[in-house]
């Protein structure tokens, strides 16, 4: 029934699953966001240009499009938990091959070495996010408020994890190396890893995969302009947050642990934010009457601010270091609402049959999003420093907000496989 509180398969059952996919991606999420700090700071020292950086992140960013698409449709052909395994043993693999980087290599080769490892890590990601974030469909069933409520936790407490993890890869590549610290990441994922084939059904999500590209592609209304939302809004974040922030900061004098410090303080404040959403928004019967005006006054607010925090960048307003660290807190709230918002009504749109494929569309969108900011970090930084990063970010946050003005306010009639 509509609003009811209750999932539809047994709540012990349900709840345990939830728990156990939510850890296995806690543990995956904490070295993913070391790794981002790992590389960022260690090729930033070896005086790698904005741009370079940006690069290094890009097979990283491009290879999250395909493998959301091929990872929703894995995982409803064989299982999420088989796509957890994958997506884990993947990502262990890219911190091996990164780790076997050596110094004595020419430039070419380095780069071209950590592009290439960087793109497996982006392979594990994103098979990993759409397998963990498919489970959340199938265990908080169709009532609006659980779904809600498990979308916002999940989603919260995964970032405050990506927080943390920068923290600790500013103090791993201080403490320990890029090497060792690759390894010591490897080893803990080991342990997750053997926990998933543990602990995760085995028939977990599987149903009947779709059989054509064309049936893959062809998503509801709601779910193209939810991925089109997606692409700017993800977008408008990496822009700034990729490489502008943390060379800003580190340039500014920042040590190595302190803008790993303020990118996980800001990571985790945005996690607490996306967890709380829920306490927000207000709830309707069908689950989309409210939430969708929601989406777009958030999205609008997102706009504003942003053109406010460029506009004092433009003016060069004094202690400009702590107005962009105030500004950016004040972005962080309103994108984890957005993000938060636009992750549960993906879920709301989706259908139940094949949601695993509807979540790795969306989320491809996602990562288009991502490759865009990524590329985009360095150039603008590189032609007019922070102001223009921010400005290309503002820029995308209307067109957000102009996707969301067509959402529909009514559920999709749910496709039944053939």
């Amino acid at each position: 029934m509509e609003g009811s509180t209750q999932p539809v398969i047994p709540s012990g059952s349900g709840a345990r699953n939830y728990a156990i996919v939510t850890s296995a991606y806690w543990g995956f999420t904490l070295t993913d966001g070391a790794l981002r700090m790992l590389v960022l700071l260690h090729f930033y020292k070896l005086g790698y240009s904005p741009f370079a950086l940006a690069f290094l992140f890009l097979l990283y960013e491009a290879a999250g499009i395909v493998a959301n698409l091929v990872g929703g449709w894995l995982a409803t052909r064989y299982g999420i938990a088989r796509m957890l395994a994958v997506g884990l043993a993947t990502q262990i693999s890219g911190f091996l091959l990164l780790s076997a980087l050596s110094p004595s290599w020419a430039a070419a080769s380095a780069l071209a070495w950590v592009v290439v490892a960087q793109g497996v890590c982006g392979v594990a990601k994103d098979l990993t996010k759409t397998a963990s974030k498919s489970a959340i469909k199938l265990t908080a069933g169709e009532a609006s408020g659980q779904l809600f409520r498990w979308v916002a936790w999940f989603t919260g407490s995964k970032n405050a994890m990506k927080g943390i993890g920068f923290f600790l890869g500013g103090v791993l590549l201080e403490v320990m190396g890029f090497q060792h610290a690759l390894w010591s990441m490897a080893a803990l994922l080991s342990v997750v890893l053997l926990g998933v084939l543990r602990y995760v059904p085995r028939l977990m999500g599987k149903s009947k995969a779709s059989k054509s590209a064309k049936e893959l592609f062809a998503k509801n209304r709601g779910i193209n302009l939810l991925a089109a939302a997606r692409v700017v809004l993800f977008g408008a974040r990496d822009v700034w947050f990729v490489v502008g922030v943390p060379v800003f900061l580190y340039a500014s004098g920042w040590s190595q642990p302190m803008v790993g410090a303020f990118l996980a303080l800001w990571t985790i404040g945005y996690g607490a934010v996306q967890a709380f959403a829920p306490q927000l928004v207000r709830r309707s019967d069908n689950g989309l009457r409210t939430e969708v005006p929601s989406a777009r006054l958030w999205s609008a607010l997102l706009a504003v601010v942003t053109i406010a925090l460029a506009s004092a960048v433009a003016l060069d307003v004094p202690h400009m270091e702590w107005v962009v660290v105030g500004g950016l807190a004040l972005f962080g709230f309103a994108f984890a609402v957005n993000s938060s918002v636009h992750s549960y009504l993906v879920l709301a749109y989706a259908g139940s049959e094949k949601a695993a494929e509807d979540v790795g569309f969306y989320y491809a969108a996602n990562a288009v999003g991502r490759f865009i900011g990524t590329l985009l970090s360095g150039l603008l930084y590189q032609w007019g420093g922070l102001l223009y990063a921010l400005v290309g970010s503002a820029c995308m946050l209307v067109a957000c907000w102009l996707c969301t003005l067509a959402l529909p306010t009514v559920k999709p009639v749910e496709r039944m496989a053939p």
